[in-house]
């Protein structure tokens, strides 16, 4: 029989795994770090390229690194025409996020440079994964809408272009720079699920392609990107709710939950969640669609003060309970709000693989190899008895 074993940090919570110098969190006080910087001083003064930029080589770019990084960005998102052709056999049912993870080794395969492993070569490698996710989603969007794909604008930005080549019409500028403050607001986040996939495929040697495609995998999961459409689902579903703050009240006195509320290290505000919040007001004003901010802010104040009275003050909103009705409002369907994350995420993930392949902080590269705790049959040391076909039950 199975001994009965305590099992302890399930889910590694609160475990150190490896060192990084990308991305910082501390969420008793609600900060988040990219590269020594606050988000909340980055988010007003720079672009997302900028952003990438930093994450991949621990500083910002001047001037004329930004223009030669912005024109590798726009080079990139020309897909190949492999990739296009083999977009045109995907059925249209398809979910849009197994599209993008299915076509991240596609991508690779058309990568010259797949096999050199140099810094150089990877940085590269990183700058087209991050031009070429967006364009692969938008062109897959298109199709299965049966629309013509649209290329790349070279007038405009990387946030703009991805809308542009999603919906065929110049986005609104400060709708795009509120898109662009959406890339750099989910650009990294130290080691969540998805990061550490990409990390622990990449300490095998395994090429940063096959980092990527795993980080996409485990961010399709709704209890990580996945979330954002789901809250846009509850927001759906709550259109036509007339008691919306009763509704909310019934869901936490039957122990369920809020879909965006809590998070797995802020005990505080999410420093993006604040940011979002703002956008979300002032988008639905300017797109004359209020009224997904005015049901979720309804949630958000009976949820909070309900939570405080059963002793959950520490629950607060998370990055997906603001980022899901500011994405509708652009026009991104809810199938396609985790891509976006990924859009974005893609960047912090090149950076960690690139850390983690090079040994930059913790000197030479090592294979992942945690242990487990086996609770399985245990018949000694000898293993248990083996019993024939024709003995068994």
């Amino acid at each position: 029989m199975a001994e009965t074993v305590q099992v302890k940090n399930i889910g590694l919570r609160g475990v150190v795994v490896a060192d990084t110098a990308v991305s910082f969190i501390d969420g008793e006080k609600g900060v988040l770090i990219y590269r020594g910087y606050r988000i909340e001083d980055l988010v007003p003064r720079v672009s997302f390229p900028e952003v990438v930029y930093l994450l991949l080589l621990g500083h910002l770019p001047g001037r004329e690194k930004l223009d030669v990084m912005e024109a590798d960005l726009l080079e990139a998102r020309e897909l190949p025409g492999s990739i296009i052709d083999t977009l045109k056999t995907i059925p249209t049912t398809a979910v849009p996020m197994d599209v993008v993870q299915g076509m991240v080794p596609l991508l690779a395969s058309v990568d010259g440079e797949l096999e050199d492993e140099s810094r150089e070569a990877n940085y590269r490698k990183a700058i087209r994964l991050t031009a070429r996710i967006p364009a692969v989603t938008a062109a897959f969007h298109r199709l299965r809408q049966g629309k013509d794909l649209v290329p790349p604008d070279p007038e405009l930005g990387h946030a703009a272009n991805f809308l542009w080549q999603l919906h065929g019409e110049k986005p609104d500028p400060q709708l795009a720079r509120d898109f662009d403050t959406c890339l750099t607001l989910h650009a990294d986040h130290t080691f969540n699920a998805s990061t550490f996939a990409v990390r622990e495929v990449i300490s095998t040697r395994a090429h940063i392609y096959a980092g990527v495609s795993a980080g996409v995998g485990a961010l399709s999961g709704s209890l990580h990107g996945g979330a954002n459409a789901r809250v846009m689902g509850m927001l759906m579903d709550l259109e036509h709710e007339p008691d919306v703050p009763g509704w909310v009240r019934g869901q936490l006195d039957q122990g369920e939950r809020i879909m965006g509320i809590g998070h797995a290290v802020y005990k505080t505000m999410d420093p993006r969640a604040t940011i979002l919040k703002e956008m979300g007001q002032r988008l639905g004003e300017l797109t004359g669609n209020s009224k997904w901010y005015k049901i979720l802010e309804q949630i958000h104040d009976t949820a909070m003060e309900e939570l405080a009275k059963k002793g959950k003050g520490e629950l607060r909103p998370n990055v997906d309970f603001f980022s899901a009705p500011v994405y509708h409002v652009m026009g991104i369907t809810r199938d396609l709000m985790t891509p976006v994350f990924a859009i974005s995420r893609v960047s912090g993930w090149c950076a960690h693989a690139i850390e983690e392949k090079f040994g930059d902080v913790q000197g030479k590269p090592a294979l992942y190899r945690p242990k487990a705790e086996y609770v399985g049959n245990y018949c000694g040391l000898i293993g248990c008895e083996f019993e024939p076909m024709e003995n068994r039950d």
